[in-house]
């Protein structure tokens, strides 16, 4: 959802078994993302509890789950791992990489309108051997499957995307362009922050604020996005409830610090026949930010957000 600020902290940060400059390149590469003037906000956390994010330095490669796949992980795991020095160039973009998937962003040789042909099996004995060793199950997920259309929304083929993966010659048998290879790209590239910002435009800093009873009209496009203040004037359980033909995704967080938003619930309808809804209990005066998100709309295309 824009408008999240994700907490992220470092599992094995807390004694001198991982270098502080390895800390201090991870802090770089969230800040590279923010930079960009995107809704979400990245705030580094000490208590791994507390955030959505949990990074790990183990030796098991360099991965993370991919957006908010991450909630679904116990909060003792990680959901991203630097399983090589994020300080040399080639660690710096897997830092920026690993970070695109957490927010979202899958592969870039996936996409179904690369027209990628491999050479499958000398794909799969490449990525077997150092420093990978995957599995053949692993090689296929990250590189051979490709996505379904519907996962994908921007550009074409984008070759120099932060989460492009650089292979060697003699992998690729088509486009013949790219049979000598694929170079690792080792920045953000111009169509990534395109599309980032595309996905999480900066929040407006005014928003409506939802009453209880009196709904309020979702004129919103695919894609995008109605914020509300809600400050409740008693202590006790509401409902939140979308009305109408559409597949939204609803998220309520609450205020804390004066400023840091913080994630209470939601709900996603998004492909289900029905209307979003949940339960949860409110305080008294308090600051609640409720964010809906479109997916899309039929029928007659109305739709409305309501709490009671």
């Amino acid at each position: 959802m824009n408008g999240t600020q994700l907490r992220y902290s470092f599992l094995d940060g807390a004694d001198d078994s991982v270098p502080k400059a390895w800390l201090t390149e991870v802090h770089n590469g969230f800040e590279e993302w923010e930079r960009l003037g995107i809704g979400l906000q990245f705030r580094p956390e000490d208590n791994p509890a507390d955030s959505e994010i949990r990074i790990a330095f183990a030796d098991d490669g360099s991965w993370s789950y991919v957006g908010t796949d991450c909630l679904g992980i116990s909060a003792e795991e990680a959901t991203m791992n630097f399983g090589w020095d994020p300080t040399s160039p080639y660690g710096k973009a897997t830092v920026r990489h690993e970070i695109g998937h957490a927010i979202g962003f899958c592969h870039e040789h996936q996409n179904p309108f690369a027209g990628i042909e491999w050479d499958e099996e000398k794909v799969y004995a490449y990525m077997a051997g150092s420093p990978n060793f995957w599995p053949p199950e692993t090689t296929y997920q990250n590189i051979i499957r490709k996505l379904s259309t519907d996962q994908v929304s921007g550009s074409q083929w984008d070759v120099k995307s932060i989460m492009e993966y650089g292979f060697g010659p003699g992998l690729i048998k088509r486009p013949e362009a790219y049979q000598n290879g694929i170079p690792s790209p080792l920045k953000l590239s111009e169509q990534d922050k395109e599309y980032v910002n595309t996905w999480y435009p900066p929040i407006a800093p005014h928003m409506d604020e939802l009453k209880p009873f009196q709904s309020a009209v979702l004129s919103l496009s695919s894609g995008k996005q109605a914020d509300y203040e809600v400050i409740p004037e008693k202590s006790q359980k509401y409902q939140f409830s979308t009305f109408g033909d559409a597949d939204v995704k609803m998220v309520l967080f609450e205020e804390a610090d004066g400023a840091n938003l913080h994630y209470v619930t939601g709900e996603d309808d998004s492909g289900e026949d029905r209307n979003g809804r949940f339960e949860v209990k409110l305080f008294k005066q308090r600051r609640y930010v409720l964010r809906v998100r479109m997916y899309s709309t039929w029928g007659s295309g109305n739709a409305s957000v309501m709490y009671w």
